[in-house]
């Protein structure tokens, strides 16, 4: 019981985190936070939804892929994590007010939170949705840190949204990506076992 409370709680505060990244300093800039965060930019853009929303229905789509790879209680934990990332989203949007904005600052904050969120969920063994699980299938199955699979499936993602919204987003994506998978991996290799939660150990 106590083993499935400290996840439960170190899920939430994962997700919390990343919304509290997404919402109140990428979103406002319309920078993706990910591949499904592009996505949900794109469908905000197009269609004039919340982003919470928008962000929960694109998780959940891809959620069935880890349903199949990963299994049921890997696809529960995650339905968790992205619903409590959504709601994060938009209820961090309404009570937090940014004056005087900077992008660099904003840009800067928003990956360390996100990184940081992420990076406490794939410890858990959970993904924050999206490509996520995708990056956590091949982490699992190529015995590797997440972070690099993760990039370089949000990089094809960016591409797309730049061309449809605007070719500066694609630069400030890159950027937060690189930061924020930096700090998914730096989060990973912390261990007191020398071992990380999905199984996979360090490459030599």
């Amino acid at each position: 019981m106590n083993s499935f409370m400290l996840k439960f709680g170190l899920v939430v505060a994962g997700g919390a985190i990343q919304g509290l990244g997404m919402g109140v300093f990428l979103f406002p800039h319309s920078i993706p936070s990910g591949g499904a965060g592009g996505i949900t930019v794109l469908l905000g853009y197009l269609f004039h939804i919340g982003m919470g929303l928008a962000l929960w229905i694109v998780n959940t789509s891809l959620l069935f892929l880890g349903v199949k790879y990963l299994g049921k209680r890997f696809a529960l934990w995650t339905l968790l994590s992205i619903t409590v990332t959504s709601l994060s989203v938009d209820f961090f949007e309404q009570i937090i007010f940014v004056k005087n904005r900077s992008l660099l600052l904003d840009l800067l904050f928003g990956s360390v939170f996100l990184g940081t969120g992420i990076g406490i969920l794939m410890r858990q063994g959970v993904s924050n949705g999206g490509v996520g699980v995708i990056a956590i299938i091949i982490s699992v199955k190529k015995r590797i840190l997440p972070g690099r699979p993760l990039f370089f499936l949000n990089f094809f993602i960016f591409l797309f949204v730049a061309l449809i919204i605007d070719w500066k987003l694609i630069f400030l994506a890159l950027i937060s990506q690189w930061i924020s998978t930096k700090v998914v991996d730096m989060i990973c290799e912390i261990s007191f076992q020398k071992t990380y939660t999905l199984g996979w150990r360090k490459k030599p």
